[in-house]
């Protein structure tokens, strides 16, 4: 009979083959998920497991002491530690009311930090604007490289700000002549604060210029059309879609500024220390119990900012079929109206700021790169760089090795990390109890030290460790690609996931409907969408592996795995000059790199 299951034609059952790719389908998410959690309990939470066992055992002893003794030790939690140590409350607030009052160690890092946040938000929001909504000639090129600053060896960035800053740099010679200055802001607050911002405005801006494109001209329309104003249709439109990037752009700059440790140490000095300053200082000393306890309340403070980021996300997720994105406007006035130029005087007073916390720093690099400490031009520095290629020793470094083996870790980096990141924004972004909290807990390696992945990599992995009698270890180059992949995969997840919430779920239902598996419309329906995502995640991923060096300087100790940041340190310990010429390279090949990846997108709208 026709069209009955024995029959022939439509009605014919489904061949092995077929059945077959069916149940593989159905199983590759979750196997994803099993093949993903694996990796992160082997390559983050079992090696800072081992470092966080230090705090609670002690001399095989399990025990809480080290964290009562760091809570109500005043050096760390200033008067907040006397609350706990349970003095009256009356008495401890007024006094932090006071002039005299003492943050600590703990209480400066998140006092630093704010002001950072709040710094990078008035430097990246305005140039989100420039980017998102004007026209002009090399406007993709600027954004690609929106990220550079951000990529940067961190010991780099000091050399550029003393360069640029200090009593000898940059802006007292362009002071000297009008008659102003000298100006000198090394070792002070305000020069961490323009370091961080040079880092983390630059983020600010790429993520909300993303959402900013992502914004849906049709609505924006319908509420002028309706008699809303410019600034109303903005604000009740426009605005809400900008909330959520910002909110995460600046979440994520509290995290990184919390957690700072070479802008702090070169810029500030001892006399204003953070948190990691000192986690680092203890393991140098090897006080690991101390240095584990202070890194966990590390860790909760910043997981707590990650997490409230989270909880206002997933209220707040503004569901747009970004249909048609807004046109942009030539950066050229159509006219000589207050209207027109009014914003475009703002952008070039912006500029000018810019020019001296962006450019600035990066000029005063490559400027250094090619002169004599007189001033002359020369290229003996990267003469010196060609020479100790040919001739250096085997414990001295390489250029060579240190290019290839940075580019070699990015790309087995990328590698773990895309896929990983894909998976975890997938699992992240479904409908189920607690899918929040699993967020907060991958999110977890944004908010810890490098330096403590780092020490349990090697202090565990590298070491090796015992199952079932048999003692497993990986070597350094493995350790440093873990730790690599460890500290991008949360970049891919935060530039896939927000893509994959705000698809219409009308779409994967129809996908389902027509017979598709969960993996088949994810890799149909769902990854075509947000491919703009996918490819900012892999462009995050090569340049954060680039530029990682917390981690890396401490696994690549006495072996030839060294990258080119280790090599800056290095040469930066013997001589300026190479070391900003080993920088200009790094500088040119990470540039290089994510400018590729980031072309590879297309000409679609995403991060």
């Amino acid at each position: 009979m026709p069209g009955s299951p024995s029959g022939g034609g439509s009605g014919r059952s489904p061949t092995p083959h077929r059945t077959v790719r069916d149940r593989l389908e159905r199983r590759a998410l979750a196997a994803g998920a099993v093949v993903t959690i694996g990796l992160l309990l082997a390559m983050f939470y079992y090696p800072v497991a081992t470092v966080f066992v230090e705090s609670v055992v002690v001399d095989g002893v399990l025990t809480l002491a080290v964290f009562a003794d760091l809570v109500t030790d005043p050096f760390y939690f200033g008067d907040f530690a006397r609350l706990l140590a349970g003095e009256p409350p009356f008495e401890v607030l007024s006094d932090l009311l006071t002039s005299d009052r003492r943050l600590g160690i703990v209480g400066f890092t998140a006092y630093q930090a704010f002001l950072s946040t709040l710094l990078s938000l008035a430097l990246g929001l305005p140039m989100a604007y420039l980017l998102a909504r004007y026209e002009f000639r090399g406007r993709r090129t600027l954004r690609s490289l929106t990220i550079l600053p951000f990529v940067m060896p961190s010991i780099m960035v000091a050399v550029g700000f003393v360069a640029t800053f200090g009593r000898s740099g940059t802006l007292n010679a362009v002071l000297e002549p009008l008659g102003l200055g000298p100006v000198s802001l090394m070792y002070s607050l305000e020069a961490i604060l323009i370091a961080h911002a040079f880092y983390n405005a630059p983020l600010i801006a790429r993520v909300t210029t993303a959402a900013w494109e992502s914004v849906d001209a049709s609505a924006f329309e319908t509420a002028r059309s309706l008699g809303a104003g410019p600034f109303r249709a903005f604000r009740d439109v426009v605005a809400p879609q900008l909330y959520p990037a910002a909110l995460m752009g600046a979440a994520l700059t509290f995290v990184f500024t919390f957690g700072t440790f070479p802008i702090v140490l070169a810029l500030g000095g001892i006399r204003l220390s953070t948190v990691e300053v000192f986690v680092y200082q203890l393991v140098q000393d090897l006080n690991y119990a101390e240095a584990a306890a202070l890194a966990i309340v590390e860790l909760l403070i910043s997981l707590g900012v990650l997490y409230g980021y989270l909880r206002y996300e997933a209220k707040h997720t503004v569901r747009s079929s970004g249909i048609r994105p807004l046109p942009r406007k030539s950066l050229a006035p159509s006219s000589f109206s207050m209207r027109e130029l009014l914003p475009r005087i703002g952008l070039a007073v912006y500029g000018v700021i810019a020019l001296f916390v962006f450019v600035a720093p990066i000029a005063s690099l490559l400027v250094r790169s090619v002169t004599t400490p007189g001033g002359e031009f020369t290229l003996a520095h990267y003469g010196f760089l060609l020479e100790r290629q040919a001739t250096a020793a085997a414990f001295q470094v390489r250029p060579w090795p240190a290019i290839r083996n940075s580019l070699l870790f990015a790309a087995a980096a990328l590698a773990v990390s895309l896929p990983m990141g894909v998976v975890v924004s997938v699992l992240t972004t479904r409908r189920y109890r607690g899918r929040k909290l699993v967020d907060v807990v991958a999110m977890a390696p944004l908010a810890v030290s490098g330096i403590v992945v780092g020490i349990g990599l090697l202090r565990g992995p590298v070491f090796g460790f015992e199952v079932w009698h048999y003692r497993i270890t990986v070597t350094g180059a493995v350790a440093i690609v873990a730790a690599h992949a460890v500290a991008c995969y949360p970049f891919v997840v935060r530039t896939v996931a927000p893509g994959l919430e705000s698809i219409d779920h009308s779409l994967l239902e129809s996908a389902r409907a027509l017979g598709a598996s969960r993996t088949r419309a994810l890799l149909d329906v769902e990854l075509p969408l947000v491919w703009p995502g996918v490819v900012a995640g892999a462009a995050f991923a090569v340049a954060i592996s680039m530029g990682e060096f917390s981690a890396t300087v401490i696994l690549a100790t006495g072996t030839d795995q060294y990258t080119m940041p280790i090599a800056i340190e290095r040469f930066i310990g013997r001589r300026l000059g190479p070391a900003t010429a080993m920088g200009v390279v790094l500088l040119v090949v990470t540039a290089f790199s994510f400018v590729v990846i980031d072309r590879l997108g297309g000409d679609r709208v995403g991060l």
